[in-house]
């Protein structure tokens, strides 16, 4: 939880990532709180770091706590300490997570799992930089800038009286949200690689040979729905499965469950039925229908890749030749 680091390198060259971190520069050199915000998977404890290391608090320390590992009582000892005696165990004093932040920053991870007690004592932190030690007396100022991250929504918890208005108020100086790696499309290609030379290193392999264009189309149109975390331990998984260290990647393994021999799970009453396959309505023009379902996925893919043809061919499984002269054949522009 205490960190002396310097911040990992990040990728991203997506116009939305290049906003986002454009935001944390601006908002990295003041010592008001910030939320850090995004679905799962998205780097939030990355970027929660870089606004410590571009900060003029950067030599300070940086301690990161995980809110949601810790039960309440084990989550204030950490926090504020505990004096000798405090409590049955508690053979000698300890010093909290906020005096050793004193100075740099305290990244508070999925703070929406913190109680509504303990949302009380770090307001007060916040308001006032007092704090006292459990079982002490004593008052010690600190000087913190809190960063807070989480993946929940913390307007609807505090409209649900699940999280103190007042608490967020002060959180919410400003709020960064880290856009999810299916707005990132840019980015996938570079993060994927820059995952598997890592993965190729660790296994003690020379070098990775890449990926195939059929297995690059597959990372393209995957949703992600983990984030840059799946993509992480889909391409970490890919690189090692493949005995051959020379031969390009060809199959991405998407989901290491994937087996002939899984166990299926049981079927429940409302679904035990199988489901029948729904009858097309006929009759129709075959012709027709096929010529305006490939014109959908045109559109669809130039969309998707804002409008780069190269990425959109990618993600359709087609060369840019390709892509281009069905561009042509259905009359399609390729600008916005």
């Amino acid at each position: 939880m205490f960190s002396d680091r310097p911040a990992q390198t990040i990728i991203g060259e997506a116009p939305v990532f290049l906003e986002m971190l454009e935001h944390v520069s601006r908002a990295a050199p003041l010592s008001k709180p910030v939320l850090v915000v995004g679905e799962r998977g998205t780097g939030k404890e990355l970027i929660a770091s870089r606004l410590h290391y571009l900060s003029r608090r950067w030599e300070a320390s940086v301690v990161k706590v995980n809110c949601a590992a810790l039960t309440e009582s084990i989550l204030e000892s950490e926090l504020f300490g505990h004096e000798e005696g405090a409590f049955t165990g508690a053979v000698k004093t300890h010093v909290g997570h906020f005096e050793r932040a004193d100075g740099g920053t305290l990244i508070l991870d999925e703070l929406a799992t913190i109680t509504l007690r303990m949302q009380e004592k770090i307001l007060r932190v916040i308001e006032y930089g007092e704090i006292q030690r459990v079982g002490g007396n004593q008052t010690f100022h600190v000087d913190v800038r809190i960063v807070g991250s989480t993946n929940a929504d913390l307007r609807q918890l505090a409209a649900d009286g699940k999280f103190r208005r007042d608490l967020l108020d002060r959180l919410a100086f400003d709020v960064i949200t880290v856009p999810p790696l299916r707005e990132r499309i840019e980015d996938i290609l570079p993060l994927a690689y820059a995952f598997a030379i890592n993965m190729t290193s660790e296994l003690k392999r020379e070098l990775f040979p890449g990926f195939g264009p059929r297995a690059s189309s597959s990372l393209l149109r995957h949703d992600w729905p983990g984030n840059v975390r799946e993509l992480k331990n889909t391409v970490e998984r890919s690189v090692y499965r493949e005995a051959d260290t020379e031969k390009l990647i060809t199959e991405i393994a998407f989901d290491p469950f994937d087996s002939p021999f899984q166990v299926a799970a049981p079927p429940s009453a409302m679904t035990g039925r199988p489901r029948k396959k729904r009858t097309p309505l006929l009759p129709m023009q075959l012709t027709e229908r096929l010529k305006d379902t490939e014109r959908e996925f045109l559109r669809a893919a130039l969309e998707k890749a804002r409008f780069n043809q190269k990425m959109a061919a990618d993600l359709l499984g087609l060369s840019y030749h390709q892509f281009r002269g069905k561009l042509r054949k259905h009359g399609i522009s390729a600008q916005p």
